[in-house]
């Protein structure tokens, strides 16, 4: 019988070689469900190998161990249609036959990326279908109410919340025969047309298929044919073919094609491998009115700074090496959608902006008005970054003034620095332009919070989303970017205050102040600059630093010179401790695994590129070489003495000498 099956799947691969490139889709597709089905009746014949269980690893962490919520694993030999070598991988409802020699097809690592994704859905889906007359059903999800972080006194809030929400709940009770409903994995004719664009094996689309209701359809698209073929077994395999329909197209060209209104998608999710800015033009597009566009960028190098002449190629903006480079990643992808949306008279509101592991991933409305897209300039800004204490000034693109009932456009005016910076006296950098509104909405978001935490089984990463949409609705809306506590402590070489006494000093002084999702220690604040060292000087007349130790020209020189205008109390408050840092929620995880972060590229032929790999062969252990003898410093050039700094002069331990081949030489 293993001859036999061998012989027939050689034939067919001849077959195959035959049939013209355009049909071969349908042709894989027939193997797959005709009634003799090869694929079906050839098992794999490493009958020697014993069943595998692997876990994937984005999920929460609890007192720094890794929690395993999703199960993924192996396929055993009793599963049906698997070829030589393919496993079958389960994560949420989904069950997943990937080749296990391509790891690309899957990262564990972005569970939570798609478990999010599901929710952002599931709950945008809930108030497009309401008006179209249909209600959605959740598995195993109880009363929603939304969930307030705020403390509350002497249970007021909980009692007016409870009030708000019991209207709404009767209103719907006494509706509901006026309602269709619409259960997961069924298909509903009034529901939402979702676009995967590049969909791999299609686990991301699968999992829509059968975990968020009120679906009309889902169309799965990748340009390899190796790929849109395996999206078709998946589909197949899961029972969801009435849902999920495979494509074989160029991800632009099929978003290009839908620009009719009548031929909208209502979600389009894009997933690329690192930038999604391709994409970007036909995605605003195709997306319908009042539509939603889900974007992931995974390349983090480029926009978070290290490549700011690429980042304009791509994105239209500069971005600065920065302590809050990540939040300014995410207003960066926010402007090039706002402003590839403009051009066609089209404008977007964030819903949701997260900046998580090595990706951002930003959820956000479409909608047209041509009066609302003349706001678009004042929306953006520049950022002027100090390159010695870290200080931030932004300069709107545009503005715009309330007169009466109309609305009047001007340039903006500045710039709102000098040349130097008034605390430190060093040079700015100029980054941007940038999204300077509002990253998320926090009425969404408490929607999308209180269906995760009342239904905490529905997801594996469920802990981790609690956590970090918990961080969400308590950031400050209209301040943009944030500073870093450490970072501004050792600016000026002294002891880093706690957190607590900080935030209490900001408070005491009059200033909001909260934390950032995208940073672990950051300071989100509406305080200026000035504000914050005063609290630094303060902080530092208690923990004294060596001044003698100083450069005259050094930025902790130049700020610690100065006497504080502003007498700061770190006497501790209740409320600077947030209600997520108080519950103890997951909001920071350990990397989740060795080798952590994106995968290989993959080659066009299928299998993984091995260039990332040999670079990592390539540079393993270069810091390793550890010096024993301080002589051996000579050999390196003072960075110091570059900048025109050193104050060591011949007594410095490194060299001073700018041309030659110790100054070629660079640090390992």
């Amino acid at each position: 019988m293993q001859v036999r099956s061998v012989f027939q799947l050689h034939r067919t691969a001849v077959r195959l070689s035959l049939v013209h490139p355009k049909d071969k889709l349908a042709f894989l597709q027939s193997l797959t469900t005709g009634p003799s089905c090869l694929f079906k009746r050839f098992r794999t014949m490493n009958n020697d190998k014993e069943d595998t269980d692997t876990t994937a690893t984005d999920v929460p962490m609890e007192d720094k161990k890794l929690s395993r919520s999703s199960e993924t694993s192996q396929s055993s030999l009793t599963e049906p249609g698997l070829l030589p070598g393919e496993t079958v991988v389960r994560e949420g409802k989904a069950a997943i036959i990937f080749p296990s020699a391509n790891e690309v097809f899957y990262n564990p690592v972005q569970e939570f990326n798609r478990d999010l994704t599901c929710a952002v859905i599931t709950e945008f889906a809930r108030e497009q279908l309401v008006q179209r007359g249909v209600r959605i059903l959740v598995p195993d999800e109880k009363d929603r109410v939304l969930v307030e972080l705020s403390e509350e006194k002497n249970g007021i809030k909980d009692h007016e919340a409870t009030e708000q929400h019991e209207k709404p709940q009767k209103e719907e009770e006494s509706t509901d025969k006026q309602f269709i409903t619409a259960s997961v994995g069924e298909k509903c004719e009034q529901g939402l047309r979702v676009l995967e664009g590049l969909a791999a094996s299609g686990l991301r689309s699968v999992r829509f298929a059968l975990e968020v209701p009120g679906l009309k359809s889902i169309t799965a698209n990748d340009y390899s044919a190796k790929a849109a073929a395996l999206i078709a077994r998946n589909a197949q395999h899961n029972n969801v073919s009435h849902i999920l329909q495979a494509s074989q197209k160029d991800a632009s060209m099929v978003m290009y094609e839908a620009r009719g209104k009548k031929d909208r998608y209502d979600v389009i999710d894009l997933d690329p491998y690192g930038s999604p800015s391709a994409f970007i033009d036909a995605a605003v597009q195709a997306v319908s009115e009042d539509g939603l566009l889900c974007i992931t960028c995974t390349d983090m190098a480029v926009m978070a700074g290290n490549s700011g002449e690429t980042c304009y190629s791509k994105y239209g903006s500069v971005s600065i090496k920065s302590k809050y480079c990540h939040e300014m990643a995410l207003r960066i992808i926010l402007h090039s959608l706002d402003q590839r949306a403009a051009v066609y008279q089209r404008y977007i509101e964030p819903l949701l902006s997260v900046s998580v592991d090595f990706y951002i991933r930003v959820f956000v409305r479409v909608k047209t008005g041509q009066v609302k897209v003349k706001n678009s300039a004042s929306k953006q800004a520049l950022v002027y970054s100090c390159v010695g204490c870290g200080a931030f000034h932004l300069q709107r693109m545009g503005k715009r003034t309330i007169q009466g009932n109309h609305m009047k456009y001007s340039a903006a005016t500045g710039p709102p620095i000098g040349p130097n910076c008034e605390h430190c006296g060093q040079r700015f950098q100029l980054g941007g332009p940038m999204w300077a509104e509002p990253l998320h909405d926090h009425s969404f978001v408490r929607k999308v919070l209180g269906a995760v935490s009342g239904n905490p089984n529905r997801f594996g990463t469920s802990k981790r989303i609690e956590g970090i949409l918990s961080m969400v609705t308590e950031e400050l809306q209209d301040v943009p970017l944030y500073y870093v506590l450490d970072h501004l402590s050792s600016t000026v070489h002294c002891n880093t205050p706690p957190m607590l006494p900080f935030r209490s000093a900001l408070m005491h002084a009059g200033y909001r102040v909260s934390f950032s999702h995208a940073c672990k220690n950051a300071v989100k604040t509406d305080a200026t600059a000035g504000v914050l060292w005063d609290i630094i000087r303060c902080w530092e007349k208690s923990n004294p630093v060596k001044r003698e130790r100083l450069s005259e020209t050094s930025p902790a020189h130049h700020i610690l010179s100065t006497e504080p205008t502003l007498q700061a109390c770190f006497e501790i408050r209740e409320d600077a401790n947030p209600q997520s840092r108080k519950r103890h929620l997951t909001r920071f995880q350990e990397n989740p695994q060795a080798n952590w972060g994106p995968k290989a590229r993959a080659k066009a032929g299928g299998g993984i590129s091995s260039e990332l790999e040999d670079k990592r062969k390539q540079f393993q252990g270069k810091r390793k070489q550890l010096i024993t003898d301080s002589s051996q410093l000579k050999d390196f050039p003072c960075k110091r003495f570059r900048k025109g700094t050193c104050t060591y002069g011949e007594k410095c331990c490194y060299s001073h000498e700018l041309e030659g081949g110790a100054s070629e030489q660079k640090m390992d």
